[in-house]
C-alpha cells in the first residue's frame, strides 16, 4: 500500500506515522509533503492507495490542491476544524477526524478505507463539489474565529482576548502567547490548531514556530536571506520571517 501524508506540523507527521505503522505493520509505503507545491509533484508523479492530509498546509489549503488535480484515491482529513463540516464530509472517499485524534479514532477511519475500497470503483469516486462546499466553509467571510484564549491558571480561568496577543511561540504540543504587555501564558493546543481559528488578517504564522499580530508589530527590517527582522510589542527580542514565508507576508502586511 502506498500511502500519501499531507500534514505541515512535523509532531503530528510523527505520530501519525507512528500510528499507521501500528496498524498496518510493515505492509505500506509512504510520501509526506508540508506544502501545496511539495504535495502537486508527488500527486503528478506517484499514485497513491489512500491520502491523509491536513487541511491547512504551509503554503495554503488542501483544497486549492483538489481543485486543479484530479484525486481518485479514498482521503481521511485530520484536522483541527470542528464538526461543523460533518455534514459536508458524508460522501464516498472522505473521512476525517479532529485533532488531537487518538489512536482509536484513527483506526476506525482506516477500517471506515478498507470497507471503501472493497466497493466498486464507480461506487467510491470523490465528489468534487464536495471540495468545493468545505472552502467556502473555511473562507475568512464565513468562517468564525477565535476571539479570546481560555487559559486555566493555579486561582481560576482566565480570559485574554486575541487582540492583545503580540506573538504566538510553538513549545512541542503547546503554546505560549505573550501579549502586548509582556504577559506570558500557556495554551494546550498546538500551533497548527491556533493557525487555524485564528483570524488570518490579523494573524501571520511567520515561521514553523512563531505566529504575529499585525497590530502590535513596531519595526520592521531586512535581514539575512531575504528574511526580514520584526519587533512586536511587548517582546524584548525580534522575531524573524522564514525565507518561504517572507513573500507572502511581504503581501499580506499590504492589504
Amino acid at each position: 500500500m502506498n500511502i500519501l501524508i499531507l500534514e505541515d506540523e512535523i509532531p503530528a507527521y510523527e505520530k501519525l506515522k507512528l500510528y499507521l505503522a501500528e496498524y498496518f505493520g510493515t505492509d505500506f509505503m509512504q510520501d509526506w509533503s508540508r506544502s501545496v507545491v511539495e504535495a502537486k509533484v508527488l500527486l503528478s508523479e506517484h499514485q497513491y492507495d489512500l491520502i491523509l492530509s491536513d487541511i491547512q498546509l504551509l503554503d495554503g489549503i488542501a483544497f486549492d490542491l483538489f481543485d486543479h488535480i484530479n484525486i481518485s484515491s479514498p482521503i481521511i482529513f485530520c484536522t483541527a476544524y470542528d464538526t461543523f463540516l460533518l455534514d459536508a464530509f458524508k460522501t464516498n472517499g472522505i473521512a476525517y477526524i479532529l485533532k488531537p485524534y487518538s489512536k482509536e479514532e484513527l483506526s476506525e477511519a482506516l477500517r471506515k478505507y478498507e470497507t471503501l475500497i472493497a466497493l466498486p470503483k464507480h461506487s467510491r469516486s470523490l465528489n468534487k463539489e464536495v471540495f468545493k462546499e468545505l472552502k467556502e466553509l473555511i473562507t475568512p467571510e464565513n468562517k468564525q474565529f477565535l476571539k479570546r484564549f481560555v487559559v486555566k491558571k493555579g486561582n481560576g480561568i482566565k480570559l485574554i482576548d486575541t487582540e492583545t496577543i503580540s506573538l504566538i511561540d510553538a513549545c512541542g504540543d503547546f503554546c505560549k502567547i505573550t501579549d502586548h504587555n509582556g504577559n506570558i501564558n500557556s495554551i494546550s493546543q498546538t500551533i497548527g490548531t491556533l493557525s487555524d481559528q485564528l483570524d488570518p488578517k490579523m494573524f501571520f504564522r511567520i515561521n514553523r514556530s512563531q505566529i504575529i499580530n499585525i497590530n502590535h508589530i513596531k519595526v520592521m527590517d531586512s535581514h539575512s536571506k531575504n528574511r526580514l527582522l520584526i519587533i512586536l510589542d511587548g517582546i524584548e527580542q525580534g522575531v524573524i520571517t522564514s525565507s518561504n514565508t517572507t513573500p507572502a507576508f511581504r503581501k499580506w502586511v499590504q492589504f
